[in-house]
């Protein structure tokens, strides 16, 4: 790709302060000088010289520049200077991991709803694209002030169409809303974001992660504690992996289950679809079009204009600040849940506040890319890697 020289393009930028930063890089609030536009800025270090970081970046970029939607943060755009990548993203004013802090018991039923829909709407269009994000969790998710959720940080994203259900064993992202067929090793496809979403979607209810595991173990174990043993199939994938070599689980005769654990939190109708999102066999498991026509979004279809409503769908065959959460106890709970820190969820540890590094660009000095993207309000992420 051919990319101009266009000289110090951050010298159209004030920076009004540091939104987070890792081990790829920072995440700066800018003010563009002219337009006054707030923006968030991602600059990676040492792009140039690292290979993984370049990878990385590239990818997201890439990505970033395929995916147009409402719903998933907007890349405006994207240059190079000495070696580094610059990325430049609309701001957004908070993410759900913050939204979670300040409401730790949970948000109204009714916010839970429309941000799941706007989840899964985003989902959707990264799945028609043949792309899985792979790391959906709260400090993913940007929420402006009006409410319009946007989903970030590319990352971890792969293309289905370069390697369809691949294994990719090198993905190592949040533990807390990693799917059961991940954790285990097995192939995988667009199926494990709907799971982060049945995740996400409990713990945007109660204020609780629903599987707050330990170690990748315990994860299996917490899951299994609420919804059942795995599968004769997936178990057998478990005693066969050599990760987990002469561990056993203890025995699981009766598990909780999404009714009790949600008894009087979450309405008849939103915890069929949230059953369904959180089926142990991905082959079970709802994918976007069935979710985005379940009756629990009947509401936001009628609301949704200028969209076209998605198709019926058959069943699938075949991952900012780093702050603690507030112990979250729910008092209307049918059995009491100890509060988690949130750091504990993340093998890979995210300071997200926006959207995240992904592409590709060889470009000499000081490259410009464009990439006019979605529309929305928010900032990037930089993802520390810390394994637990």
């Amino acid at each position: 790709m051919k990319i101009p020289n266009l000289g110090n393009v951050m010298n159209k930028f004030e920076v009004l302060g540091v939104v987070g930063e890792g081990a790829y890089g920072v995440v700066l609030k800018c003010r563009h000088k002219e337009t006054k536009e707030i923006v968030a800025i991602k600059k990676f270090k040492d792009s140039e010289e690292n290979e993984e970081v370049k990878e990385t970046t590239l990818r997201e970029l890439k990505m970033l520049r395929t995916l147009k939607q409402e719903n998933i943060v907007e890349l405006k755009e994207a240059f190079r200077r000495r070696g580094k990548l610059y990325l430049v993203f609309e701001y957004v004013e908070k993410n759900m991991l913050e939204l979670l802090e300040e409401m730790p018991n949970g948000v109204p039923p009714e916010k839970v709803t429309n941000y799941i829909y706007q989840l899964i709407k985003a989902i959707h269009w990264c799945h028609k694209n043949d792309i899985v994000h792979r790391d959906i969790k709260p400090e993913n998710l940007l929420i402006s002030y009006n409410d319009v959720l946007k989903l970030c940080d590319f990352g971890f994203a792969r293309n289905l169409s370069e390697g369809s259900n691949a294994n990719y064993t090198e993905y190592v992202a949040t533990r807390w809303y990693r799917s059961p067929e991940l954790l285990l090793g097995a192939p995988y496809g667009k199926a494990v974001d709907m799971w982060s979403v049945g995740c996400i979607l409990g713990e945007l209810s109660d204020g609780q992660p629903l599987f707050p595991g330990e170690s990748e173990i315990d994860q299996l174990f917490t899951i299994q504690k609420v919804l059942g043993p795995l599968p004769a199939e997936q178990m057998k994938l478990f005693y066969s992996n050599p990760r987990f070599h002469g561990m056993r689980f203890p025995a699981v005769n009766h598990p909780q289950s999404l009714e009790r654990r949600y008894l009087g939190i979450i309405s008849s109708v939103l915890l069929d679809l949230m059953k369904n999102l959180l089926k142990l066999n991905p082959s079970d498991r709802f994918l976007t079009e069935q979710s985005l026509n379940h009756p629990a979004f009947q509401t936001q279809r009628l609301l949704d204009r200028g969209g076209t409503s998605p198709s019926r769908s058959s069943k699938r065959k075949t991952h900012h600040s780093e702050s603690n959460l507030a112990s979250r106890k729910q008092s209307s709970k049918s059995s009491s849940v100890q509060p988690h820190h949130r750091s504990n969820s993340k093998d890979t540890q995210t300071l997200s506040v926006g959207p995240k590094r992904n592409e590709e660009t060889h470009p000499p000095n000081e490259t410009f890319i464009n990439g006019a993207h979605p529309a929305g309000s928010h900032s990037p992420t930089v993802h520390q890697k810390k394994k637990k």
